[in-house]
Parts: C-alpha cells; structure tokens; sequence
C-alpha cells in the first residue's frame, strides 16, 4: 500500500484516551484544584482508572438520553475538568463534540449554534439561568442537558447507571471534533477536525514530549482548545501523574504545585507572566520543573528567563509552539537558561520536520527573499477540514495548500521565523508593537502586560497593566521609551479588564473599539 493511504488512515481518537492509559499504566494519580461538576462525590484526588470509569460513565448516559455518532453536540458549561470528560465521552459514542468556552457571551454562543446541524447542548444551570436565558439561544437546539439541578432542563444524573454502549469509530477523514478560533477581530469561527488532521498533530508532539516521558505534568490550559486534547494524549501515553489546574491564581498555584513538584509545567502565555512571581514563592514549587511549555502566542524573554531560574533542575529548558487552531502547531523553538539570556522574543522557530513548511510571501502571494517582510503562510497535515458555516472564508486562507496564518513575518536563509505582527493590528509608525512590547516588559519589570493598539487616529496607544494595581510611575516610563517609536500616552487598566480569548490572548482590535468610545482609563 502506497505510504500516503497509510497516513491517511492513521487516527487520533478520544474516546478511548483514558481506558488504554489506564490499562497501561495503572492508576496514576490525577489531581484537579475543584471537584467535578458532574461526579463531585469523586473529590479532588484520582486516578487513570477513575477518570476512565468517568468516561464511560457518561458515555452512558449520553447514549441513553439520545446521543448518537455523527451526531453534533456543543459543550458549553462552566470551565471545569469534566469538560474535558464529556469531550472524551461524546468521542467514545461517536457523536461531534462542539467545544464553545465558558467566557463567549450568550450572543456569541447563540451565533455559534445557528451553524450547527440540530445540535444538542450540554451545559449547567450557571450558563442556563445566565447568558444563554438572556440571550435566548436554547430555542433552536434539538434538546438540552444538563450537568447538574437547573429547573426545566434534563439532568444528565436522570439516566446514572446506564450501561455504556460499544464504542464507535468515525472513519478518519470524518468530523470528529469541532473547536472555534480565537475570536480576537470578531465572532469565533468554528474549526472542524477530523481524527487524521488529528494524528497528524499528535506525533510530532509526541516526539518532542519524549523526554519528559513520566515526569508529573500541571497544567492549566484551556479545555475547548484543540491543545489541551494533543498534549493529554501525550502525557498519557507516557504515564505521566496530572495536576489539572481551573484557577490561575498564584495564591491557589503556588501550594499546590510545591505539593507536587510537577517537572512539567504549561499554560498560556499570559498566565506564565502571572505565575512569574512563582519564581520565589514559598515552599519553591518550580523548582523541579523540566520542561516548560508554552503555545498559542509568543512569549516575553522576561518571562522565560524567571521560569528557568526558578528551577533547580540542571538544564531545564521551555518549548515555543507557534500555530493557529486551524494548522495545530507549524514551527517550534527551545530556551534554555543560555539562550534565554541573548532571546530574541520575535523569533518563533522553525518548521516541523517532515511535518510543516513555513514560507514568507508578499501581498501577491509571491515568496520573497530570505529577511524580507512579508505574510506567513504554512502547509500541513495537521490542517483542518474546513469553517462549519463559513467555507468561503476558509478557502480564502487557503491556496494552493498554503494556509494564510494571519501575521506578518521573516525567515531567515537558515528557516528561521520571526513574528512581526498580526496583519490586522499593524501600525505604520511602528515596524513591530510586539518587539516594542518586548522591550518595555524588559525595562519595567513592574509591568504585568503592555499591549499597543490603534488609537482613532491609527496613533500607537500603550495599555499597560502593573503588578498589584500601583500607579504607573511617569518617570520610568518616559525613561523607558526616549528611544522608541512616538507613543501617546499610556492608558493603565487592570489586567482584568482586558479583553481576552479562552487562551488569554488580548483582542486588540476590541481595546481599539473601546478606546475609540472613551478617553478615560478603565482603572478602577
């Protein structure tokens, strides 16, 4: 058999994640930070076999209120591990599951709903008696159940006991997950990918993974992300114990991670400049941390540099993945404690071997010479299927097999990419708001974010964010950028007031919108 047909009925499935760990490895501990939503009594402190019971636990019940393969079903609760549960057991009976993240707004959700084919709705009486009943979106689903007591809803407690059906296998080019894109210049589309496009994520990572086969992994990540699903296949694949975080609070991490002292360690990004006053917290709980991993957006050198001397490890090191939901990650990089100190935030890595291609191309879509700015476009197995809903606009990013990334870039002649902006959010006066952020997260250490947006007049305004809600000294600021590109003055806001994505990745454009409607800080 040609090798191509072979690739192509390779499979990543979900439902089976959790019994064949279990079987293989026994009962390896999983710790989660809250109790789950639909088995409280389980506690916090669990194990493979247990959460493979979970599985198939409700595979039944989802079986026996209805739920059949093909079938799309949208996840939207509160955020919690059994999200990932419910994935896993709507995999298992063959159904779709449709991953929408607890924070959209109901009028997102409802929009997102309207693409489904008669969808289901599996959800909770938060979201029920909040934004989905002020939104008015249940209207149009085929029939609604529910993880816990809200009135007028079937509880998926109703059909406890039922016996799980057999599992069902999708063919590998069929739909068997539907997650959404960011969301950060609008509403979220909705991604739909197939077992194959799965698998063909899956074993690249599982070879960067290998050498921390084992070690006790924490991570807190979103769970409606395609992410989250490819890294727990790796790690239980390799055995390895879980801490499966729900609140990023460093207060909360803090003992928990020196409880357990995970050798690896991934979150988002911006949770990572949370956590970097983990560095020294009490009790050192990253100080056995091997491996960091960070994906979804590039990270600030500052940040890397405080997570890998918090280490006691000998050489500890943090992955970069760089890639969208629609591609899975298409280039990578690693900081060690050497390269950290002379890092270059912009530069994101280079192509998958043998899995991705990286190229650089101008507005024609011509590729241009090595160190030549330009649009970052990517070819991959690992591509989606399509936009439910939305194929124009999927075929747009698409030609010729090279899928529109979005941003702005260079490579080097060596393949090297560097990230310079997001299309959208370029700025004329400024070659890059990312590098300018770089630098000021440098020279202040007392920031906990700064982000650049377009003002009305498409001026570079600074938003900017400090630890522990402190005045921003005007001093240090105006010493900070004498020699950067002319800013308008900064605008400080808590950090919990920007607007973010399920993976905190702050929407420029929406503070350039609410920028637009109000000359005041949003500073409480």
């Amino acid at each position: 058999m040609p090798q191509h047909s072979l690739l192509a009925d390779r499979g990543f499935y979900l439902g089976p994640l959790f019994r064949r760990a279990a079987d293989r490895h026994g009962a390896v501990f999983v710790t989660l930070d809250r109790p789950l939503d639909t088995h409280p009594a389980l506690g916090v402190d669990l194990d493979y076999a247990m959460l493979a019971d979970v599985v198939e636990d409700l595979s039944g019940r989802l079986w026996a209120a209805g739920v059949r393969p093909s079938e799309q079903v949208a996840v939207h609760k509160t955020d919690n591990v059994d999200i990932v549960l419910l994935t896993c057991a709507l995999s298992r009976i063959g159904a779709v599951p449709v991953l929408l993240s607890p924070g959209l707004a109901g009028p997102v959700v409802g929009q997102l709903l309207d693409r489904l084919r008669e969808p289901w709705l599996v959800t909770d009486r938060a979201k029920l008696d909040g934004p989905l009943k002020e939104a008015g979106v249940t209207a149009g689903v085929r029939r609604v159940l529910c993880v816990d007591d809200a009135p007028g809803a079937v509880r998926l407690a109703e059909y406890a006991g039922a016996e799980p059906p057999a599992p069902v296998r999708l063919h590998p080019r069929e739909p068997a997950l539907i997650t959404h894109s960011s969301g950060t210049t609008g509403v979220p589309k909705l991604a739909v990918h197939c077992p194959n496009t799965m698998w063909n994520r899956l074993v690249p990572q599982q070879a960067m993974g290998r050498p921390t086969r084992g070690e006790t992994a924490a991570l807190h990540m979103s769970f409606v992300h395609s992410r989250f699903y490819h890294l727990l296949g790796v790690l239980l694949r390799f055995g390895s114990p879980l801490v499966l975080i729900t609140d990023p609070d460093p207060a909360a991490v803090g003992p928990l991670l020196a409880r357990h002292r995970p050798g690896i360690v991934e979150t988002h990004p911006n949770t990572f400049v949370l956590w970097e006053e983990l560095a020294d917290a009490p009790g050192a709980p990253l100080s056995r941390v091997k491996s960091y991993g960070s994906t979804f957006d590039a990270i600030h050198p500052r940040t890397v540099r405080r997570l890998l001397g918090a280490s006691r490890r000998r050489a500890p090191w943090l992955i970069q993945l760089y890639g969208q939901s629609e591609t899975g990650p298409v280039a990578f990089r690693w900081f060690t404690r050497r390269s950290a100190g002379r890092a270059d935030g912009r530069r994101v890595g280079t192509a998958i071997p043998g899995f991705t291609r990286i190229r650089i191309t101008d507005a024609e879509g011509r590729p241009v010479a090595p160190g030549t700015p330009g649009r970052i476009e990517a070819r991959t197995r690992g591509r989606i299927l399509t936009y439910l809903g939305a194929r124009e606009q999927y075929e747009r990013q698409l030609g010729g097999g090279w899928w529109q990334m979005g941003d702005m870039g260079c490579m080097s002649r060596f393949g090297a990419l560097r990230l310079i902006d997001r299309e959208v959010d370029r700025i004329d006066t400024v070659h890059s708001n990312l590098a300018v952020e770089d630098t000021l997260m440098e020279r202040l250490e007392e920031l906990r974010e700064v982000v650049i947006v377009a003002g009305a007049d498409r001026e570079p305004v600074p938003v900017v964010c400090v630890r522990g809600e402190l005045p921003l000294d005007p001093e240090r600021w105006r010493a900070a950028t004498a020699d950067l590109p002319a800013m308008a003055e900064p605008r400080q806001w808590r950090f919990e007031d920007l607007p973010m994505t399920a993976t905190w990745k702050v929407k420029r454009v929406e503070i350039s919108r609410l920028l637009a409607g109000t000359r005041e800080s949003v500073r409480a």
